[in-house]
């Protein structure tokens, strides 16, 4: 009879048993769980920082067309074409060049004194300067000739990421 019970136990010691089993299940699926819903975040952030880069660098762009036309910032949409293709190697008046890809994979349009109403899209605006009050464009009308300010729709905001010759 001993013998039959060390040979019951010494079975029944193999395994897990089903409540083992399925709380590793459910700790498992709450981890991947956590992971499905902070990853998306977390690439819309991603792609947000690249915006800014890319706006960052378009700004840099008109630092240098304003050094050389002696103060002049394009002050029209003619005038901002001419910037397209000149400075950001754009393929049209709007459409910039291949070094300036969204993180979406498509060129941006830049837009003349008009807000951003979809991804890739950037406003450019002549006399003005970002405006946190603007929920609508984020930009105010200036008295300087020299200042200008450009927008961008980031994914994680309502209101268009602003930055200006003055930021």
């Amino acid at each position: 009879m001993n013998k039959q019970y060390q040979q019951l136990t010494k079975d029944s010691d193999k395994g897990f048993t089903i409540i083992e089993v399925v709380l590793v299940l459910a700790i498992a699926g709450l981890i991947f769980l956590m992971v499905f819903i902070a990853l998306p975040a977390l690439q819309r952030g991603q792609r947000d920082a690249q915006r800014k880069e890319d706006v960052s660098r378009i700004s840099v762009q008109l630092t240098n067309y304003v050094a050389s036309t002696r103060g002049a910032v394009p002050s029209s949409a003619d005038g901002l074409g001419n910037f397209v293709r000149g400075y950001l190697k754009g393929t049209s008046s709007t459409v910039a060049g291949d070094d300036y890809i969204d993180p979406n994979g498509n060129n941006y349009v830049v837009r003349y004194a008009t807000a951003p109403t979809e991804i890739g899209q950037v406003g450019y605006y002549s006399k003005a300067h970002c405006d946190v009050n603007n929920v609508e464009d984020g930009v105010s009308s200036s008295n300087a000739a020299r200042d200008y300010a450009l927008t961008i729709k980031l994914e994680n905001q309502n209101a268009p990421y602003c930055l200006d010759n003055k930021s």
